[in-house]
């Protein structure tokens, strides 16, 4: 037989091994539940000017106390919007993503407490919770339309649910504001002036309007300035959220494309998305077009870090959704994830404890078996000082209540179903979001240098 002979007939064969491990796995796994395609209409629509102008602010570090952090230095395009670490190091940090230090002239107090999030499809009108722990949630009781933790000193002007959620990071000394006396923003935020004249989100919002080019930029995207208006807080925060939403719109993928008709899933991809949606049981938390019912589980991942704490607590614990609610029935529950180019979004759970997606699902799956398995093997930049990282997950009480709330049913996966997942979750990458459409200035107004 020659060599093309050869070479077809191994195609084939492939080919039909492939098909034969779809039509197996279909025969088994009747789908549970039908995909949903995004709604393309639910992407709001920004002019140029405002869309220019969030990505200049969004890689310019004059909005944090020291202005040396920006939004981009834990949400990258390099890192898939994220930073790539487990769990990152805001102020006081030097570097970008796994390269990240602490820097020894000014070190963090901690860790970031939590993973930093993607940003993909976080713009659209269907998103109606943010954070790990649902507290930015669109409410349309109150005033402000928004449900935060501000409540009453909550401002009215943010255009949408991601415009408010751009701007907390500014008002945490961990991430932005930097630590008690370093500068005007974290002194503010020490003595609890937010909002209002004299708050952290006003000094923030005088910074930029002192800067000529930001000044002229404000006017040309929104009228009200054009015409006398002073800039606030909630214009950084709109343009901010403009940039986001259609720099990082994300449903071009090859599930997408199936969805809308215009082109095939590879046939393990196919079998996957059967599994998905089947028998695994993916979707009962994965549904609806973001592949997230936007609602809130305890699934027993990995704690590590500082937890999350008052600086008067001694304790390193995070009970997710119950820090909001004040439920018992919400401790250790966190926000499903949206799943757009998952693939390349690691670490992957709430405090990035896994750093191999595939052991993720596996894990993920049957938590209780997991967490006697597990092994910590996860990037975090040393921090002297910093507390014990692995003392709750250390700890057999701890790790107890964690698990105990665990309410899902183990389904062990084995790894011919594991190889078919996997297959799907890669059909999720955008490579048009992934990419960026507008990429990252080469300048910012305030001329500090940016995050590359």
């Amino acid at each position: 037989m020659g060599d093309l002979a050869q070479r077809r007939a191994r195609c084939f064969g492939t080919r039909m091994r492939s098909l034969l491990i779809f039509l197996s796995l279909l025969a088994a796994n009747p789908v549970a539940a039908d995909p949903v395609p995004i709604d393309e209409t639910g992407f709001p629509s920004h002019g140029a000017e405002e869309v220019e102008l969030g990505k200049l602010l969004f890689y310019d570090p004059i909005l944090s106390g020291n202005r040396s952090v920006s939004c981009a230095t834990c949400h990258h395009p390099r890192f898939a919007t994220g930073d790539g670490i487990a769990l990152g190091l805001g102020d006081g940090g030097v570097g970008l993503g796994p390269d990240r230090q602490a820097d020894p002239e000014n070190l963090p107090e901690q860790r970031i407490p939590r993973n930093a999030p993607a940003l993909f499809n976080t713009g659209h009108r269907d998103v109606t919770v943010m954070f790990a722990d649902g507290r930015i949630e669109a409410d349309p009781d109150r005033p402000s339309g928004l449900r935060t933790p501000l409540e009453e000193e909550m401002v009215a002007g943010f255009d949408n649910l991601l415009s408010a959620q751009t701007m907390f990071p500014v008002l945490s000394p961990d991430e932005m504001a930097g630590h008690y006396q370093e500068n005007d923003v974290a002194k503010a935020v020490r003595q609890g002036r937010l909002t209002g004249d004299g708050g952290a989100w006003d000094i923030i919002a005088g910074r930029v309007a002192d800067i000529p080019e930001y000044r002229t930029r404000f006017a040309a995207a929104y009228p009200d300035i054009a015409s006398g208006g002073r800039i606030a807080f909630t214009d950084i925060s709109n343009a901010i959220s403009a940039f986001v939403s259609a720099e990082w719109r994300s449903d071009d993928s090859a599930f997408d494309r199936h969805l809308r008709g215009e082109g095939a899933l590879e046939d393990e991809a196919l079998a996957g998305m059967e599994l998905f949606f089947g028998d695994a049981g993916c979707a009962s938390c994965h549904d609806g077009p973001f592949l997230s019912d936007q609602e809130f589980h305890a699934m027993g991942a990995p704690q590590l870090g500082p937890g999350k704490a008052e600086r008067f607590e001694s304790h390193q614990r995070d009970v997710g959704r119950m820090r909001v609610t004040g439920r018992t029935e919400d401790a250790y529950a966190f926000r499903t994830p949206m799943l757009r180019n998952v693939t390349r979004t690691g670490p992957w759970g709430h405090a990035g404890g896994h750093a191999d997606l595939r052991e993720f699902l596996r894990d993920h799956a049957e938590p209780l078996a997991a967490s006697d398995r597990y092994t910590p093997d996860v990037a975090l930049p040393p921090l002297a000082g910093a507390k014990p990282d692995w003392a709750i997950w250390s700890d057999p009480k701890e790790r107890g209540a964690i698990l105990s709330a665990v309410k899902r049913q183990p389904h062990p996966l084995d790894e011919r179903v594991l190889d078919a997942l996997m297959a799907f979750l890669a059909a999720l990458d955008d490579e048009t979001a992934l990419s960026g459409r507008m990429g990252i200035p080469e300048t910012v107004p305030s001329g500090l240098p940016i995050d590359r």
